[in-house]
């Protein structure tokens, strides 16, 4: 009967933590989305406005996943591996950049709306960013 009882809360702990993750996500999309509406309407182009939001959530989704989501996983602060886990963070976050200004540049190309552009940017780049942090750069919070 251990086994069992160890495997749901293994489960629980899994589904808080993807929780805590769509939180973070949130968090850092508001910032992202939001600057990328006041850019876009100042009149920066639809991938420049994209790559700048999106750079401007990665501080914020960083502060929020190292301090809450896979704070059991984070290194201590000033080590060595902090600032690989930093080095890896920021790595998974230039993937989700890439996957998003693709999706943003290539749908603008198409004549869509780059607003939905992004909304499918968003869906893609959050599965792909969650994957490489929770088994990459967090590997050992994910265990």
């Amino acid at each position: 009967m251990l086994p069992v009882k160890k495997l749901i809360g293994s489960v629980r702990r899994g589904e808080i933590r993807w929780l805590n993750y769509l939180l973070a996500s949130g968090l850092a999309l508001g910032s992202d989305a939001g600057l990328f509406l006041l850019l876009l309407d100042a009149g920066m182009s639809p991938v420049m406005a994209s790559a700048t939001g999106y750079c401007a959530g990665i501080l914020v989704h960083w502060m929020v996943s190292s301090r809450l989501v896979f704070a059991d996983g984070a290194a201590a602060r000033g080590t060595g591996e902090r600032h690989r886990q930093k080095l890896l963070f920021v790595g998974s976050a230039l993937v989700g950049l890439a996957v998003t200004t693709a999706i943003v540049g290539g749908g603008s190309a198409l004549g869509l709306d780059p607003r939905l552009a992004k909304l499918a940017a968003i869906v893609v780049s959050f599965q792909t960013t969650y994957l490489l942090r929770r088994h990459i750069v967090f590997r050992a919070a994910a265990a």
